[in-house]
């Protein structure tokens, strides 16, 4: 099972402060729902782990992190990961694209993540994934805002907009409703 999620979003601070941020795997899984780094492995490798829950599927991934490109020159950042289920059920693949633009001040932040997905997982389709990787990445947007605000942040999934996911998910299947964008 394979999905796309595009994301854009501004941010009031200096794209530098951004930048220094968001490349930094150190800083920034702090702002990923479930994430933590267990190993640096070198200035590109990373050992880690993602717990997440889907409906009533509760999943932990063992992974690795890599940097394939990070071009402050252009503030681009190009990340990929593998992720093996801790119970031997399923794996994951991601990579993102991120770039960021400077306007009036403002830093815009462009995320695509290509996400395939293979076991347990991939058995509620890419509709369900889909909404709740959006409402994953959702609650990463609001504890980044809140990092570079020097705010405290919680990396613990919001269950309650978990559970909000599915059930738009599901009775848009059952409906033959459209995902509103």
């Amino acid at each position: 099972m394979n999905t796309t999620i595009e994301k854009t979003f501004e941010v009031t601070e200096p794209i530098e402060k951004v930048w220094q941020s968001l490349s930094d795997p150190t800083q920034i899984v702090t702002c990923v729902p479930g994430a933590s780094l267990t190993e640096k492995i070198d200035e590109k490798n990373y050992k880690g782990e993602v717990e997440t829950k889907f409906g009533p599927v509760k999943v932990k991934y063992d992974g690795h992190i890599e940097i394939v490109e990070l071009d402050e020159s252009s503030h681009k950042l190009v990340l990929k990961g593998k992720g093996l289920d801790s119970k031997g059920k399923g794996s994951a693949d991601m990579e993102m694209t991120g770039i960021l633009a400077q306007e009036d001040g403002k830093t815009t932040v462009n995320f695509v993540m290509n996400i395939s997905i293979v076991g347990t997982l991939a058995q509620f389709g890419s509709r369900l994934i889909g909404d709740v990787s959006n409402q994953l990445m959702k609650q990463f947007i609001e504890n980044f805002k809140a990092k570079l605000a020097g705010e405290e942040i919680d990396n613990s999934m919001s269950a309650g907009g978990m559970v909000g996911s599915i059930v738009k998910s599901k009775l848009g299947s059952i409906f033959g409703g459209k995902k509103e964008a």
